[in-house]
């Protein structure tokens, strides 16, 4: 009985603690940063920076205020790869002491400030150089109009430590001013208000009232111009590809006003995106204010715009409500894959997002497949201790977290849980909370202690047990079952006519993921033929078509293919390839030869990914 009184007291107890973590905002352990911001934590910078091509660094000051909740003598910050010249304290500018700890693998080093108890600001002088993995320094020849330089950051997950002495966590937010000193010829943006031309003094003043967390400071430089589409959405790129992606993007105000009747007012007052050169890794980069995307988004035909409505769902869930360890990355992409699919469903209709709900499905199943599972990388609230925190962004967070809110959606029905997410969003605005957070959140404004309703949800079982629970909803679109229907006659009446059936993207990413195994070589001939994949396929075709061109020896598609994967370097869809290639002795040579003439092209992130891989 004692037993039980102490460990109820505790859950008790615990209870309590998750409650006002809610309430207070309590920052929690992170194991991916060296600093302790419950004794001295960061509250706003104050950026003065020169972005210098020639030497490709940025070196300048790094001012931030902060709270010595301790009142202690150290402030803790995260650096990897930094020269640090000198720090100061206050106004002043009084110089102090500051030693590096010791070195981490991917993860830097310590870096301790001396302060006093009163403190409130500490300046450090810094300089980067050129193994910050978060920084991209393109050369004409890398861009798209091959004129001038191009430089680009990506802070996710830990690489912020890389160009900005912080501290980096996801927990941790903070505001920030910037001033920005860059060639004369080049425009600088941020993830803040930004300019919409460029000046004649090449110095660019930024500001971000809205706190954030490290992983999304951002910042790009290059020949780049604006154009707006309504009062607050535009495009940025650089000249050649400006026309063009205006036009892709016509759409994008429509889907604020979509977001915004599902989830409330968007909070971050512009939205912009800006399209980067092919050697940003991701799809997207739900930088505030301004999205990163990746020019293989710009299709032609805006056939793959649905990739802005999830970046554009960041801005509630991510950006506005944000994981506050890596091991809740559930929490951001789980959340914005749901929001994602809402406002594609509002935009393109509902046979489109039971499509999409279908093709989710058989990414979700994949990746099981790929892990195991009873791979403890298939539950939603990972364990990433001791390792790379990127480790944690495979498709299990975005594709087993959109199937386990979809599963409380149906069993609450689709206008409550509406409220309640607008609610949860309200309740945790501008604020970076746990799991152990949400379930609390949960349980008491959803789950109201109605037991036979938690277990028809079954929360547990989908946030801490790998593999997928038995009470998944089914993934059903008429039109798919329409071509699943060709796909077991094609063989036998050919394939003529078939483009006339099979005609979105989203179709025939369907109809490509399930080619016979065994699809000849010959085969493929006449279904390229009909459809022309290898040569007009939009980014995700021909990364879907790929596949099974590698796998049947469809060898007219090969130059094709090298070419594409030398001209990306969006690591996922690299890794789909690279992964088949690997399957096969003759793969695995043509796979390193690839890569040696493209990894001078790719991200220092994409680099690692794929290294790992043939290694």
């Amino acid at each position: 009985m004692k037993k039980l009184f102490i460990l109820s007291l505790f859950m008790l107890t615990l209870a309590c603690q998750q409650k006002n973590n809610i309430q207070k905002n309590v920052i929690v352990t992170d194991k991916h940063t060296f600093s302790k911001p419950n004794l001295a934590v960061v509250k706003h910078l104050d950026l003065d920076i020169n972005v210098n091509f020639e030497t490709q660094s940025i070196s300048g000051k790094a001012s931030w205020q902060i709270d010595n909740v301790s009142k202690g003598k150290e402030i803790i910050f995260d650096e990897n790869t930094l020269t640090i010249t000198k720090i100061t304290l206050g106004d002043e500018e009084k110089e102090t002491q500051f030693k590096l700890g010791k070195e981490v693998e991917l993860h830097g080093r310590p870096l301790h400030i001396t302060i006093e108890p009163n403190t409130t600001k500490v300046n450090i002088y810094y300089h980067t150089n050129k193994g910050a993995v978060a920084l991209q320094w393109l050369t004409p020849q890398q861009t798209a109009d091959k004129n001038k330089p191009f430089l680009f950051s990506q802070g996710e997950s830990i690489w912020s430590r890389t160009w900005i002495p912080c501290q980096d966590s996801p927990g941790i937010r903070f505001t920030y001013n910037a001033k920005v000193t860059v060639p004369k010829d080049l425009m600088a943006v941020m993830s803040a208000v930004n300019p919409q031309q460029k000046n004649d003094t090449g110095i660019y003043i930024f500001k971000q009232d809205k706190a954030i967390p490290s992983y999304l400071m951002a910042i790009a430089v290059g020949d780049i111009e604006f154009k707006s589409i309504d009062n607050r959405t535009g495009v940025y790129a650089e000249p050649s590809v400006l026309k063009k992606a205006a036009w892709e993007f016509a759409e994008l105000g429509k889907m604020v006003a979509a977001a915004e009747k599902l989830y409330g007012p968007y909070r971050w007052g512009r939205y912009d995106v800006l399209v980067l050169p092919p050697s940003f890794p991701y799809g997207g980069m739900e930088n505030p204010n301004l999205t990163f995307l990746t020019p293989g988004v710009i299709a032609g035909d805006r056939s793959l715009t649905s990739l802005l409505a999830h970046e554009l769902g960041h801005s509630w869930s991510g950006n506005l409500v944000t994981n506050a360890t890596w091991d809740d990355i559930w929490l951001n992409e789980g959340f914005t894959t749901y929001v994602e699919h809402r406002i594609g469903e509002a935009i393109f209709g509902k046979k489109e997002a039971e499509m999409q709900d279908v093709l989710t499905r058989k990414v979700l199943d994949d990746s099981m497949l790929e892990f195991g599972i009873t791979n403890p990388d298939t539950r939603l609230k990972v364990d990433l201790a001791g390792r790379n925190p990127d480790d944690g962004i495979s498709e299990i967070p975005y594709e087993k977290g959109y199937n386990f809110l979809k599963v409380i959606e149906q069993a609450v029905g689709r206008e409550k849980f509406d409220i309640f997410i607008r609610n949860y969003f309200d309740a945790h605005a501008f604020k970076s909370i746990t799991t152990e957070d949400f379930i609390a959140y949960f349980n008491e404004n959803l789950i109201k202690n109605d037991k036979v309703l938690a277990d028809k949800i079954k929360a547990e079982d989908w946030i801490y047990k790998p593999g997928i629970p038995t009470n998944i909803v089914p993934s059903v679109s008429e039109d798919f079952n329409a071509i699943d229907v060709i796909q077991k006659s094609w063989r036998k009446t050919g394939v003529k006519g078939l483009s006339q059936k099979i005609k979105s993207t989203t179709e025939k990413q369907h109809f490509i993921d399930y080619l016979p195994e065994d699809i000849t070589p010959k085969e493929m001939a006449d279904i390229d033929a009909e459809f022309n994949f290898t040569k007009d396929g939009n980014f995700v075709i021909k990364r879907q078509w790929f596949v099974p061109a590698m796998r049947s020896q469809y060898t007219i598609a090969y130059p094709t293919i090298e070419q594409f994967m030398i001209a990306t370097s969006r690591t996922g869809s690299l890794m789909t390839l690279y992964k088949q290639m690997v399957k096969t002795s003759e793969g695995k040579i043509w796979a390193k030869k690839i890569f040696e003439k493209a990894k001078s092209g790719y991200h220092a992130t994409t680099i690692q990914s794929v290294e790992s891989l043939l290694k």
